[in-house]
């Protein structure tokens, strides 16, 4: 009898006597495919046991909150799956299109091949959705992650929904008020130019006033080395975008954009109100504006995926699944960091929501989604919040609380904390300090969402969380191997008052050089004469294109072998075949064979021998 994980692999990816496609005969896939199907049987057993599906379906929260309304109200919930189906549609499909190619190279950063890919990142089962669907008033969101979709429904449907043999449990979805007291408010640039020309002349580029807040995080130094955060994809959620077509982006590279409010491609929100739309502005060129003589973001050079999870009517709660599925989202795209500008409380009655209490890091649903975006290899960046200090608890917000989630409070020009800004600790056991880091947050410079060539002065950890996203896109861009614990780590302690964080000021003020050192660099030669021990590097960058560099230790002389192979393991290129000393060694590769002729797209090995040792990687030639 077979293994049940071969039985299982079959039952997704069929039998290897059957009609399988020829694509799985390259060896690009065929690990991936045992691997990620082994991974997803797992999970399978673990969703589908009888302790995962044991107990009420009804959560307390929402068990509670039934008790207090009537039977024709309409509410929002969460229906959670007990599997995803019986995955027979999966058969005939790719595995390594559930995310993208540059989303599994992201993730190896932090995961090992056998688990870079598994059973959440499959999407949830359609005909659960389109039964859920039949039941309930809308189907509003989906998401891989929790195997769940998020519902609006009368208090009557949710019980109709409980008899659904395959929903495992239904719990309340949160929703949030927006907190605008304490965030500064808006106002124009009195000059338009308006610049601290003598600042800003000190650097290569002409900042205008968004020098200050560059400056305080040493953000100007580190682009006079030439990093602008090339090659980083950054997300970022906010209320939409409503004018992109400000003279800040024209060199903007925006590679996709989603609005989860409404359910479009365009960020741009349907309401007329040009007013609607323009926080996204302001945070958006907060991080990569681009306008000499006006205003430089941080990370300028990156892409950006920007994608809509608010609807700021005023009187309109968010609610937590338009979040939550837009951080999916950008994970499938490969984003290596997100940056979400959202300060958002507990609404008033008869809205349910979390509270102070839940700020423990594993309770609100956004929180988790956070988290999980982070052991996917994304640097997660947010707001603290802007409800100030409260002698008595924590002033957090959501995902600001989660253990991995680098949570940015906000400063003035001179560096005092602005008094807006929300405060730790979180409520765990034992409770952990938050924020973690400070930057600007009181009069930042930035592009204006009604006039395409007018700038503004907007305050709020809103505008500091931008400027610290674009710090960690540029640390990503200098060291692409460091993973986000590892990122947010160097940010912290190189921070301002990383000898005595505390729940005010976190680690205190970023300083974008001094994170980017203390990460030790991969692939450099300000090392050892003679390594400790054989080492092959990841290539980078990666993905590449047209060229990448790839760099190994030896720790002794030995004849060396470095060679590139195609998917199918034939052989591309000989970078190199003679005998080496010791030491720290680099070599670049055109994407070019053994002919002089360009190679196509796609997934490439490079294997070094060095006397008896031998290792393989991969790397991904993108055109």
């Amino acid at each position: 009898m077979k293994p049940l994980s071969a039985q299982f692999s079959e039952s997704v990816f069929g039998s290897r006597d059957s009609a399988m496609p020829d694509r799985y005969d390259n060896p690009k896939y065929r690990l991936i495919v045992l691997e990620f199907a082994l991974g997803m049987f797992v999970s399978w057993l673990l969703l589908t046991s009888p302790q995962a599906i044991a107990g009420d379906k009804i959560s307390p929260r929402l068990t509670a909150y039934l008790e207090s309304i009537n039977a024709n109200a309409e509410i929002l919930v969460w229906v959670y799956f007990i599997d995803k189906g019986s995955l027979e549609h999966f058969r005939n499909s790719e595995p390594i299109n559930v995310v993208s190619e540059r989303s599994i190279l992201r993730r190896l950063k932090v995961r090992s091949l056998d688990q870079v890919v598994d059973y959440t990142d499959l999407p949830v089962e359609q005909t659960y959705v389109d039964q859920v669907a039949s039941l309930a008033i809308q189907v509003r969101n989906r998401s891989k992650w929790f195997n769940s979709v998020s519902v609006r429904a009368t208090k009557s449907q949710v019980s109709e929904l409980e008899e659904i043999p395959f929903v495992r449990q239904i719990d309340l979805l949160a929703r949030f008020r927006k907190k605008d007291s304490g965030e500064e408010v808006t106002r124009p640039s009195t000059t338009g130019k308006g610049r601290q020309r003598g600042m800003a002349k000190t650097s290569g580029l002409d900042y205008g006033e968004s020098f200050i807040q560059d400056s305080l995080v040493n953000v100007p130094a580190v682009h006079n080395t030439g990093n602008y955060a090339q090659g980083v994809i950054v997300g970022v959620l906010d209320n939409g975008f409503r004018l992109l077509n400000h003279e800040a982006f024209d060199s903007l590279d925006i590679i996709a954009t989603y609005d989860f409010v409404d359910h479009k491609e365009s960020v741009v929100p349907n309401n007329p109100d040009p007013s609607f739309g323009s926080h996204g502005i302001f945070t958006l060129s907060a991080i990569g504006g681009y306008k000499l003589g006006q205003l430089i973001g941080p990370a300028f050079g990156a892409s950006f995926v920007l994608a809509r999870t608010e609807n700021d009517s005023s009187e309109t709660p968010l609610e937590e699944d338009n979040w939550v599925a837009a951080i999916e989202w950008a994970d499938s795209i490969g984003v290596d960091v997100t940056s979400t500008s959202l300060a958002y409380f507990t609404y008033n009655p008869p809205y349910p929501s979390w509270t102070w209490e839940d700020m423990n890091g594993n309770t609100t649903v956004i929180t988790r989604a956070a988290d999980m975006a982070v052991a996917r290899g994304i640097v997660v960046v947010n707001s603290a919040g802007n409800a100030g200090s409260n002698p008595d608890h924590n002033t957090l917000v959501a995902p600001a609380d989660g253990d991995s989630v680098i949570a940015v409070g906000a400063v003035l020009s001179t560096g005092e904390r602005a008094n807006f800004s929300s405060i730790g600790p979180t409520t765990s056991i034992p409770p952990r300090i938050k924020p973690d880091v400070m930057a600007q947050g009181v009069s930042v410079y930035a592009a204006s969402g009604t006039d395409t060539s007018g700038y503004v002065y907007v305050g709020g950890t809103s505008l500091s969380c931008p400027v610290a996203a674009g710090v960690a896109a540029l640390i990503v861009h200098e060291r692409p191997n460091a993973t986000p614990v590892e990122v947010a780590e160097a940010m912290r302690m190189t921070a301002s008052n990383a000898a005595n964080p505390d729940n005010e000021y976190g680690w205190g003020i970023l300083d974008a050089v001094a994170a980017i050192e203390y990460i030790e660099p991969t692939g450099t030669d300000d090392k050892p004469e003679k390594p400790a021990a054989f080492r092959l590097e990841q290539n980078f960058p990666n993905p590449f294109n047209p060229t990448t560099t790839i760099r190994y230790a030896l720790s002794q002389g030995a004849h060396v072998t470095l060679r590139i192979y195609n998917g199918l393991g034939q052989l591309v290129a000989t970078l190199v075949d003679e005998f080496q000393a010791a030491g720290h060694k680099a070599n670049v590769w055109n994407g070019t064979n053994d002919s002089g002729l360009r190679v196509a797209s796609g997934m490439y090995m490079y294997r070094m021998t060095a006397g008896s040792l031998t290792d393989t990687k991969r790397m991904l030639l993108l055109k």
